[in-house]
């Protein structure tokens, strides 16, 4: 019987952890939502994250991350209109927003929006606020984040997915 070389075995134990950190987010998103004509969305953004044990000057350590929003039009017979994407930091600033004008997502189509590794600005508590609507009740857009630092012969990968609140607004 041959043994897998270490490399290997770093690889499939980092699948095995992916997949155990996603299966949670896979089963809360595989439930029937009510339909909805539109929603505001709460998106949890880790800009970087804290690791390891506190060094000499009483901080840990950290990775840098990149972001990748996707929102998923999981309807197959209309359209959706993604109104707003803003973008805020730890402490609640908004750092901006990431859609300049209103974006249609066809049906079954996604829309992404991307944040760069080198950009700490958002901190480890960051967040999109995402307002979406449609002409009428349709199935919600799935909204997830997939975060990645896979320098360095390490690789951290994981996702956030979103939940709605309310909008004063609406």
């Amino acid at each position: 019987m041959m043994k897998a070389p270490a490399a290997g075995c770093r690889g499939l134990a980092a699948c095995a952890l992916i997949f155990a950190l996603c299966g949670p987010l896979t089963a809360s998103a595989q439930e029937t939502r009510p339909a909805s004509a539109g929603q505001t969305l709460y998106l949890p953004i880790y800009s970087h994250m804290l690791y390891g044990n506190l060094g000499k000057r009483g901080v840990p350590s950290h990775a840098l991350l990149s972001a990748l929003v996707s929102i998923r039009n999981t309807d197959p017979r209309r359209p959706l209109r993604v109104l707003s994407a803003r973008y805020y930091d730890t402490g609640g600033k908004l750092l901006g927003e990431r859609l300049p004008q209103p974006v249609s997502i066809p049906p079954l189509g996604t829309h992404e929006i991307f944040v760069d590794q080198n950009d700490a600005s958002g901190g480890s508590g960051a967040n999109f606020i995402i307002r979406w609507d449609a002409e009428a009740p349709i199935s919600p857009p799935l909204v997830e984040s997939l975060h990645a630092n896979m320098d360095g012969g390490k690789a951290v990968v994981f996702m956030t997915q979103s939940i709605p609140v309310a909008d004063p607004a609406r």
